[in-house]
């Protein structure tokens, strides 16, 4: 006797664009929290990490208060730590966003990053939670850098929008380099390597745009190629709203360039696991 049995087709819809979004937020929240209890359990670095841009504006602040008595200098009615303080943000903002990437090489090492890979977690939330978890302990950073100039003296036009305002452009600004940070070190994997990009890249910014030094003073070249670069557009953005009467129009752009610059990165990174899983 021969029994057949009827095979049955079951076709399984879809994921809907409204789950997958579901699905990548509850993937960022976990993987974003994971990033955040890690921190916690470092308080010798984390509290490093707060000092070092205290130890930034505080000795710029004191090394090159005279500055602003240089003729052409056109922040005039404030003091140099009150120039200074967007620009120690910023650059803050910049060098521990290049270290981002630090974490990806520890999973790899670990084999973290292939159990990842290979679980039904979002692409998109593997990226998306290191930045979330670099953007908020950056913010953290700025608003520390923000109470101690205060406390030394620094007063600002309009503080609350000019903060509020700062902290966008530092977000947008943590998550550009840390996407990048983490392109790289999905690309070359290998912590000495990675450090060695990052300082190449992050290094001259500031000194190319106008983070330490009113831009005016700077050579011809210095001020074409601070035009383009997203630190001045992130300092520019801070300076100009923390004064009394902002120039917008130079305001908005900087910020828009900087959302761009920012979805742009985060998209290119994340096609970055690509190359990452065919050669693994």
């Amino acid at each position: 006797m021969t029994a057949t049995v009827d095979t049955v087709s079951v076709r399984v819809p879809a994921p809907t664009a409204a789950h997958r979004m579901t699905t990548l937020l509850v993937h960022s929240q976990l993987l974003t929290a994971r990033g955040l209890r890690a921190i916690s359990r470092q308080p010798a670095y984390a509290a490093i990490t707060l000092i070092q841009p205290i130890i930034w504006l505080l000795l710029f602040g004191q090394l090159f208060k005279s500055v602003i008595h240089v003729p052409g200098f056109a922040a005039s009615g404030t003091t140099y730590l009150e120039f200074l303080t967007p620009g120690v943000i910023v650059m803050t903002a910049l060098f521990a966003s290049g270290w981002a990437g630090t974490t990806y090489i520890e999973d790899m090492d670990r084999g973290v990053m292939d159990r990842m890979l290979a679980s039904p977690v979002s692409r998109g939330a593997l990226m998306v939670g290191t930045l979330a978890f670099q953007t908020i302990t950056t913010l953290v950073q700025c608003l520390v850098v923000f109470g101690v100039s205060f406390l030394c003296g620094a007063r600002y036009d309009a503080p609350g929008r000019g903060v509020a305002m700062t902290i966008v452009a530092v977000a947008l600004l943590t998550v550009i380099f840390a996407a990048l940070s983490n392109a790289v070190a999905l690309l070359v994997r290998q912590q000495e390597a990675l450090i060695g990009i990052s300082q190449f890249i992050s290094l001259p910014l500031p000194f190319l745009s106008s983070a330490l030094i009113d831009i005016s003073l700077a050579p011809t070249w210095v001020q074409n190629i601070a035009r383009y670069n997203p630190v001045d557009w992130a300092v520019v953005v801070s300076r100009e709203t923390l004064s009394a009467d902002p120039d917008w129009g130079a305001v908005l752009p900087r910020l828009s360039a900087l959302a761009a610059l920012a979805v742009v990165m985060t998209f290119l990174a994340t096609r970055a696991f690509r190359s990452y899983r065919k050669s693994a």
